[in-house]
C-alpha cells in the first residue's frame, strides 16, 4: 500500500534530508586510498549521531552497520569490512538517516584517486541519468516515465541496468511501496500515476557489463556483478508536492 505523506511529514523529511546531506558533505572528503570501508562506516555513524539522527540501515533486520559500501564489481548492500581502498577503486557510499520518525536514503558513487576516461564517463552517465529521472518525478506523470528515462539513458551510453534492484517508496519505513524499476516492464500508461505526497528514493543501479547479479560467497548481503564488471549506484530521496518536486537529500 502506498503511504502518501502530508505537508508536515514532508517538512520533517526535508529537515532529515538536509541533515543527511551535511553528513555526506563532511564524510566524502575524508574518503581516500589507504583507509578501510569499516573506518568510513565508523565516521558515518558518528556524523549521523552528531546531526541528531539514527542510522536507517541499522533498523533493517540483521544489518549491523550505518552504511553499505560496495567497491568496484560489488553492486549494493555490501557491509563495511577491513578491505582497504586503493587508487582507481570505485566506491558507492549508500547511507540513510532516521530523523523524527522518518527515513531519507541517499547514494553516490565516487572514484578513489585518478581513474580512466571510461570510468569517468560511466559515473557521469549515472549522475546525469538521476537528474533526468528526477525531472520526470512530478504530479500526474507516471512511474513508468521515470523507469523509461533510466533505461534509455543507461542503455544509450552502452551500459546495463541491474533489473532485479529498484528504487522504492520511503517514509516511516526505509522501504515502502511503490517500487521504482530502472526499466520499463509494461506500457507507461499501465504504470502508477504520481500523486502529491508521494516520497520515493530514485536509484540508478547499473553496470558496465551485462547487468547480471549474484550474491557474494559467504555473505548474506553483498551483491556483485556475475561478470565482475564495474557497477555504480546514484540515489536521491524525492518528494512530490502540489508546488513541484523537492530533492530531500
Amino acid at each position: 500500500m502506498i503511504k502518501l505523506k502530508i505537508k508536515e511529514e514532508i517538512g520533517i523529511m526535508k529537515e532529515g534530508g538536509r541533515r543527511l546531506r551535511e553528513v555526506v558533505k563532511e564524510l566524502i572528503p575524508q574518503i581516500k586510498a589507504g583507509i578501510t570501508t569499516k573506518q568510513i562506516d565508523n565516521k558515518a555513524e558518528k556524523l549521523i549521531i552528531k546531526m541528531g539522527g539514527e542510522a536507517s540501515f541499522k533498523k533493517v533486520k540483521g544489518y549491523f552497520w550505518s552504511t553499505c559500501l560496495p567497491l568496484n564489481e560489488q553492486i549494493v548492500h555490501t557491509p563495511p569490512s577491513d578491505r582497504v581502498l586503493k587508487e582507481c577503486d570505485v566506491l558507492t557510499v549508500d547511507i540513510g538517516m532516521y530523523y523524527k520518525g522518518f527515513h531519507t536514503d541517499f547514494a553516490d558513487t565516487i572514484a578513489i584517486g585518478k581513474v580512466s576516461e571510461d570510468v569517468t564517463k560511466f559515473l557521469q552517465t549515472g549522475r546525469k541519468t538521476l537528474d533526468l529521472a528526477i525531472k520526470k518525478t512530478k504530479k500526474e506523470s507516471r512511474i513508468g516515465e521515470i523507469s523509461q528515462t533510466i533505461q534509455k539513458e543507461v542503455g544509450k551510453a552502452g551500459y546495463s541496468i541491474v533489473k532485479e534492484l529498484t528504487g522504492h517508496g520511503v517514509g516511516r519505513n526505509l522501504h515502502e511501496d511503490p517500487y521504482i524499476p530502472g526499466f520499463l516492464d509494461r506500457p507507461v500508461e499501465n504504470t502508477l500515476i504520481i500523486k502529491p505526497g508521494l516520497v520515493i528514493a530514485i536509484e540508478i543501479i547499473y553496470a558496465m557489463g551485462n547487468g547480471k547479479m549474484e550474491y557474494e560467497e559467504n555473505d548474506d548481503w553483498s551483491i556483485r556483478t556475475t561478470d565482475k564488471s564495474l557497477s555504480a549506484c546514484f540515489e536521491h530521496t524525492v518528494a512530490v508536492t502540489d508546488g513541484g518536486s523537492i530533492i530531500l537529500t
